[in-house]
């Protein structure tokens, strides 16, 4: 194989990859639901959580989500604050991160059984995120670098190349 052919194979599996993870910016619905040993996990072993959300600091909730009243914005918004930038970790059905970040908030906040699934509700994708991601992600990692180019623009560049590279 030339090398114009490994390159253009190249360009085409870095728009694959580019399209597959560039995900929506929400929290699902199904994760606020399904956290605890309620959810259905029989013969699915779950990776574990590549974050630690042992040493995080938690009083981005426990400052502004205060019982007994816990009223819905407050609580709400220092949960997104503190779990949005962590959406695609949270989401990924694979890990234990959902599970391991609610014990750690219950931890530190004894908040009652599903608060913030009962209070936090929005649309049928989940939790809008895109506001929160913004302003809070400022992680350095591959992941993020990838997910914040636009796939039309990585598809767009993709054809272009091998436009240039076939083009003589």
């Amino acid at each position: 194989m030339d090398w114009k052919r490994v390159f253009f194979l190249q360009a085409i599996v870095l728009v694959f990859i580019t399209d597959l993870v560039a995900a929506d910016p929400f929290i699902s619905d199904g994760l606020l639901q399904g956290h605890g040993s309620t959810s259905r996990s029989l013969l699915q072993a779950k990776t574990s959580c590549p974050i630690n959300f042992e040493y995080m600091d938690y009083n981005i909730i426990t400052n502004k989500c205060k019982g007994p009243q816990y009223r819905p914005e407050p609580c709400c918004s220092a949960f997104k604050e503190f779990a949005c930038p962590y959406s695609e970790q949270l989401n990924d059905l694979t890990n234990d991160c959902a599970t391991t970040m609610f014990s750690y908030i219950n931890i530190h906040g004894k908040y009652p059984p599903g608060l913030f699934a009962y209070e936090c509700r929005e649309g049928k994708d989940g939790l809008d995120c895109s506001n929160y991601v913004i302003k809070t992600d400022n992680s350095t990692s591959s992941a993020s670098m990838i997910r914040s180019i636009s796939p039309v623009i990585a598809t767009v560049l993709g054809v272009t190349v091998a436009l240039l590279v076939y083009g003589n």
